[in-house]
């Protein structure tokens, strides 16, 4: 078999993932640890990124947490500069879904909508033990950046 025949593997260059306690500290410190990564890998999207981790892991401690159980954060640097976000929770029965925009006095309800505003796209899979992953990806080909 000739290389030109070998199918395309799209790898990261970068890969960081760590469990954490589904707490608003567990959340805080998914931040701080993104913040931290990003910097040392020199990535463009450290801003954006921060702020689209802020809103998953607030979400999977909100919505997704199951007593006894952690959250997964997973960060994925890609060749092309595509940065892929992964928040695994505890609840997959709970999909997250876009509500209409909340009132101006709202305190919450916005965190998809920001998530939407800072990705390039961002979506749900299944995984595995009844959890989901919720994503988004920063700088996807042809689709700008920063």
């Amino acid at each position: 078999m000739n290389q030109k025949s070998l199918p395309q593997v799209i790898a990261p260059t970068h890969h960081f993932t760590v469990q954490l306690s589904a707490t608003r500290r567990g959340a805080r410190l998914a931040r701080l640890l993104t913040e931290r990564q990003l910097d040392d890998w020199r990535s463009p999207f450290a801003e954006a990124a921060t702020q689209v981790v802020a809103e998953l892991a607030s979400n999977a401690v909100l919505h997704g947490r199951v007593a006894g159980r952690d959250f997964r954060l997973g960060l994925r640097l890609y060749a092309d500069r595509t940065l892929r976000i992964e928040v695994t929770d505890a609840r997959g029965d709970r999909v997250p879904r876009l509500h209409d925009p909340a009132g101006a006095d709202e305190e919450s309800g916005r965190g998809l909508l920001i998530v939407g505003a800072y990705a390039d796209r961002w979506g749900v899979d299944e995984a595995q033990a009844g959890c989901k992953t919720v994503w988004a990806e920063l700088g996807a080909p042809g689709r700008g950046g920063p």
